[in-house]
């Protein structure tokens, strides 16, 4: 319940609001205890007189009240004498004005009730949107090896047999929808509904002590045996709906892969597959929600056992008390209604503390999300990047990176300088790790600690000594996966430059090679983009990411397979528009570039071949196709694959198959 606690305690901020909730809740039980006591007068009306004969009309009850009134303060509070007589002598008058008085303070106490659950829902609101801003916050702000890899349970240790998480977006996605859900549900059950019924039950229980402490304090020793209970259930709860949400995390996973890639999924004739692998995944979700369906099952019905037994020993104790004389039946009806409605009161808080119970786990998940370590170098105090002049350069220094759970590492003591102003393109084979050497650029990853060091510079400076927002500000990225959002295209190409003109929106399209399709869209720039960049080709989606990339005005651009979905015709467009945006007249860029076809590294003024995860050579076009086998296998087969097709052998001559 730690966990629980420490976002309840959210709610305090809303000070003004919580006193509101508080003062209403208050009233409302003590319109109601009050509305108990007022049920003496009216029996003690019905009822026959029990004190020497003395009739207990409303008169005589306002007398005694007064009398009783002016011994408690010594004298300085009394009623005036004229407001018992003119209360009704006759009983059945005197029961009116007490039931119309009665039926007065129940609807002031459900207005009470109503300002309360008002308030306490608004406060509830607020703090879940609070927490849900938080937890993406910080989800966004994590190293992309804890996304991929998943978080780890705080103070996890060799004997912790819980389950991991599932690792990837889709437990983090779970946690900040599913899980703040689950802990507004203990929220509200706590504030709005938990509080109403116990402060009812209180204000009850207060009525019962006043009347006959004895039996009150014997009802007490008697709760303190069921919240034992309840605390015992709610440990079973709270251990099932943590791995309930863990599960329901796979749930996630499994539907968002399927229907993402629906495409591939019906392709191949998948449906039946995926829709027993999600039928599998469910009913691990409902084994689950069992455990908790049962443990919240037991609890009520015991605590129902367990006080039918404890008002039936009770009855029988009035009773004897009763026939014998020793017992006014008024008073004592007035103590048992006053311990059933506290009963009452207090039966739905059980089900209610299974609810924040059973949110607790959903707290623990959230805590650990937001507490979470942030990617380094998101910290104010660190410098901004030095800015790129004549002569800067970017150094690899003895780079090794492994991905987290990898037998081997994807970059292996790589060391090599790139001047300010230099195009150099990466080529190699298939995973030789291309595209993991140019993401340390901008850190999306950082390279392992070695003895030999591993760094990546920037202008003579480790990278990790540099501020994440102002590196990256001045680095242009453009992947083969291109990444659009829901939106206009003139909002994606905009995307990351805030308060940026339509004019240079439109220049970045046009160098993109980009306006030509965007003015034949029906609202052109105002075109609205769907979930995942739909109503988009693939050609078209990745020039809106060129021109993303040029809007940024770089120091440094990255390409990686940039132009691997467009035709021919447009990639030679599109490397005469970046060639002109790398080699401008007001400022020279680095190009960083990782591709397969030979005609988008062939005019680069260095490649670097790649295999394994080193360097195996690098140099011109000529010098490396002249001495480097494994480049002239490379050009060879690309070649190859984009050679103009030819007529078809004869059939005697074809190759089998």
């Amino acid at each position: 319940m730690t966990d629980f606690w420490h976002f309840a305690r959210r709610m305090l901020r809303q000070r003004a609001l919580l006193a509101l909730a508080l003062l209403f809740a208050a009233l409302s039980a003590g319109g109601f205890g009050v509305g108990l006591l007022g049920l003496l007068p009216v029996l003690r009306n019905i009822l026959p007189a029990r004190e020497g004969g003395s009739p207990q009309n409303l008169p005589y009850l306002a007398d005694k009240l007064g009398a009783e009134l002016s011994a408690w303060t010594g004298g300085v509070l009394t009623l005036p004498a004229s407001w018992s007589g003119s209360l009704p002598v006759d009983p059945f008058s005197a029961v009116v004005w007490l039931v119309a008085a009665l039926g007065a303070l129940t609807l002031l106490g459900a207005l009470a009730n109503f300002l309360h659950q008002y308030f306490a829902l608004t406060i509830v609101a607020r703090t879940i949107a609070t927490i849900r801003r938080d937890a993406f916050r910080a989800a966004v702000h994590l190293p992309l090896r804890t996304v991929l890899t998943g978080l780890e349970p705080p103070n996890a240790s060799s004997t912790d047999t819980r389950p991991a998480a599932q690792p990837g977006p889709s437990d983090i996605i779970s946690r900040i929808v599913y899980d703040t859900a689950n802990l507004g549900t203990g929220f509200n059950a706590m504030l709005s509904k938990a509080l109403a019924q116990a402060s009812k039950g209180l204000a009850a229980g207060i009525v019962a002590l006043l009347l006959d402490w004895r039996v009150a304090l014997v009802a007490l020793a008697v709760g303190l045996v069921m919240g034992v209970l309840l605390r015992k259930i709610g440990k079973r709860i709270r251990r099932a709906s943590r791995k309930a949400l863990e599960s329901q995390s796979g749930l996630y996973l499994a539907a968002a892969e399927s229907l993402n890639g629906l495409r591939v999924v019906k392709a191949h004739g998948s449906e039946r597959f995926e829709s027993g692998r999600f039928h599998r995944i469910n009913k691990r979700v409902v084994a689950q929600e069992f455990k908790v369906r049962t443990a919240r099952a037991l609890a009520s019905p015991l605590i129902e056992v367990l006080s039918l037994f404890i008002l039936g020993g009770f009855a029988l104790v009035a009773a004897k008390a009763i026939i014998d004389d020793k017992l006014d039946p008024s008073g004592f009806f007035l103590v048992f209604a006053a311990l059933g409605a506290a009963a009452a009161s207090l039966k739905p808080v059980v089900g209610l503390l299974n609810d924040i119970q059973q949110s607790s786990a959903a707290a623990g998940r959230l805590r650990q999300l937001v507490d979470a370590a942030a990617e380094p170098g998101h910290d104010r105090s660190l410098p901004d990047a030095p800015p790129l002049s004549a002569g800067a350069t970017i150094s690899f220094e003895h780079v090794t990176f492994t991905y987290p759970g990898a037998q081997a590492s994807s970059l292996r003591d790589i060391s090599i300088s790139i001047p300010h102003g230099q195009t150099v393109a990466f080529v190699g084979p298939n995973g030789c790790g291309k595209t993991t050497l140019l993401s340390l650029v901008p850190r999306l990853f950082d390279p392992d600690r070695t003895d030999l060091g591993g760094r990546v510079l920037w202008n003579g400076r480790d990278i990790r000594e540099l501020s994440v927002r102002s590196l990256r500000s001045r680095i242009g990225v453009v992947t083969q996966e291109t990444v659009l959002f829901r939106g206009s295209i003139a909002f994606n190409i905009a995307y990351g430059a805030p308060a940026v003109s339509e004019e240079r929106v439109r220049d970045a399209a046009r160098r993109a090679r980009a306006e030509e399709f965007i003015l034949a869209k029906p609202g052109g720039y105002g075109f609205e983009v769907g979930e995942g960049g739909s109503g988009l080709s693939g050609g078209q989606r990745q020039r809106l990411a060129i021109a993303r990339a040029i809007l940024r005005n770089p120091d440094v651009l990255i390409l990686d397979e940039a132009t691997s979905m467009i035709d021919a015709e447009s990639e030679a467009r599109i490397a005469e528009a970046l060639s002109e945006f790398v080699a401008s007249r007001e400022r020279t860029r680095t190009c960083l570039i990782v591709a397969h076809r030979l005609s988008t590294v062939v005019n680069a003024d260095r490649i670097v071949v790649i295999e394994a995860g080193r360097i195996a050579d690098q140099g011109t076009h000529t010098e490396l196709l002249a001495r480097c086998a494994i480049y002239q296998s490379l050009v060879t087969n690309q070649l190859i694959r984009f050679r103009p097709p030819q007529d078809p052998p004869a059939a005697e001559s074809a190759p089998a198959a």
